[in-house]
């Protein structure tokens, strides 16, 4: 297991349950674990499933559904422990997905979807680890998707196509976000969306869904693909919400989701710091530690403490997330992210720099947290996308895009 050098932050009684329990699971699959998984692109399907078999899939989810009935300060706590225990940013988004999509059919759905599907998602018997959103021709653009569900009596027909869609492969449902009125017949751009649930084995099997992997570099043991629909038939159904307020639907949890997310760029920070300390003192080069000489004491130090700062302000963040106003939890989500990727990626190059030579050797794991770790800037937003956030809401600047 990686030694993660965990920056220090008070947790509350709860949180610090969390952490011990999962980062006991998380012991059980070593740095070896990791490496094979990255390097063969095979889903860690291992890991997920002892998670879910302790209940940890259902963490967000209502206890009346079997769920844990938790919040984001806990599930910040949950997603650090596990990008730090050794799998990194690649081993968090392997579960951010079925802990996340559950959220929209907890607020969204009707009670009978619920009690059908909920139960099983917290027993981690039913996957929905799939959301489709980004398409070829928006990229950030969310409102510019083109992908169109039209109503045909008691039933919704879908066409179009999603990219850079994770998990598909290891989930039976998809959250799919659709137009349901041309962007041209809306007064705002933002209407007009709305949010399906599919079953993808039903759309697999009546030929309906295409999907092609897309082969990538970071983050190798989750899959990305891209899809690709041709009148695929849902059931008026499977409609999340109010037709076209789907847009909103997703905004909803996007600040909660955005501090977790900042949690899994810290723990991959921790993770590949803890690499390159222990490297430092244990390497020895003219006859003494390589950790003695100030230029390799100073990026790592630096990288503590970005590391530190963004860890403070994401688990205070957390703690307000409930009570805030949303625009101000926005300001801090938005700033927590930003924060956690740029301190993930400092601590990453320091811990590569840090072994030289091996810095690019699979065995040591810090070219993999590098790989990680230059994701975290891109990933669900750009760095770009969180700078202009919060100069337009807390600095008053016009909006740019």
């Amino acid at each position: 297991m990686a030694d993660a050098l965990r920056c220090p932050v008070e947790l509350t009684d709860s949180q610090a349950l969390v952490r011990d329990s999962v980062g006991e699971i998380c012991a059980a699959f070593d740095d070896a674990y990791w490496r094979g998984k990255d390097r063969r692109g095979e889903y860690p399907a291992e890991f997920v499933d002892a998670l879910a078999e302790h209940g940890w899939m259902g963490i967000l989810l209502p206890e009346a559904y079997g769920g844990a009935g938790m919040g984001t300060e806990e599930t910040v706590v949950m997603m650090e422990e596990i990008a730090a225990s050794g799998g990194g940013f690649a081993a968090a988004q392997a579960v951010h997905g079925g802990v996340y999509n559950s959220v929209p059919v907890v607020e969204y759905a009707d009670e009978a979807t619920k009690e059908e599907l909920l139960p099983g998602v917290a027993a981690g018997d039913v996957s929905i680890q799939a959301f489709g959103l980004t398409e070829p021709n928006a990229g950030s653009e969310s409102t510019a998707i083109e992908t169109f569900a039209e109503r045909d009596g008691e039933e919704y027909v879908v066409n179009g196509g999603k990219i850079w869609t994770s998990r598909v492969d290891h989930s039976d449902y998809l959250l799919l976000v659709a137009r349901t009125t041309p962007r041209e017949a809306v007064e705002k751009r933002t209407r007009g969306i709305s949010m399906f649930l599919v079953d993808l084995e039903r759309a697999r099997e009546r030929g309906e869904l295409e999907m092609e992997p897309i082969p990538k570099t970071a983050s190798r043991a989750v899959g990305a693909f891209q899809l690709w629909f041709d009148d695929m038939r849902l059931p008026a159904d499977s409609l999340l919400g109010e037709e076209g307020k789907g847009f909103y639907q997703v905004l909803d949890g996007l600040n909660e989701e955005r501090l977790v997310i900042a949690a899994e760029c810290i723990g991959l920070g921790e993770a590949a710091l803890g690499r390159g300390v222990v490297y430092a003192r244990e390497r020895e080069v003219f006859g003494r530690p390589i950790g003695r000489n100030q230029a390799i004491q100073h990026p790592l130090a630096e990288a503590y403490m970005q590391l530190h700062a963004a860890k403070q302000l994401t688990y205070d963040a957390a703690s307000r997330a409930g009570d805030a106003p949303r625009e101000r939890v926005g300001v801090l989500a938005n700033t927590a992210k930003y924060l956690a990727a740029e301190a993930a990626f400092e601590a990453a190059d320091a811990a590569v720099q840090t072994h030289g030579g091996f810095g690019v050797a699979r065995e040591y794991d810090v070219e993999r947290y590098f790989r990680e770790a230059r994701l975290t800037r891109l990933v669900p937003i750009t760095q770009q996308l969180a700078l202009n956030y919060v100069a337009e809401r807390e600095l008053g600047l016009p909006r740019s895009y």
